[in-house]
């Protein structure tokens, strides 16, 4: 059985955090995809179902909580 070692390194504090800029392609697609669920919703909840789960998870999962698509 092979042993792993880990060396710790120490974080690098001189380094400047990047600074979050808007970018309109970023919100448009949140727009894109919260009309794409409730265009599923309308037309038929059960039969899109997963649909709607798949899309809500990518929201939920790769947006920031800071952007919103309703501004």
């Amino acid at each position: 059985m092979a042993k792993v070692f880990t060396i710790p390194v120490p974080p690098d504090l001189s380094r400047k955090k990047r600074d979050r800029t808007d970018d309109s392609r970023y919100v448009d697609g949140q727009k894109m995809l919260v009309k794409a669920i409730s265009y599923l919703a309308k037309a038929d909840r059960v039969t899109n179902r997963e649909a709607i789960e798949l899309l809500s998870e990518h929201v939920r999962t790769r947006f920031r909580m800071t952007d919103s698509p309703l501004n």
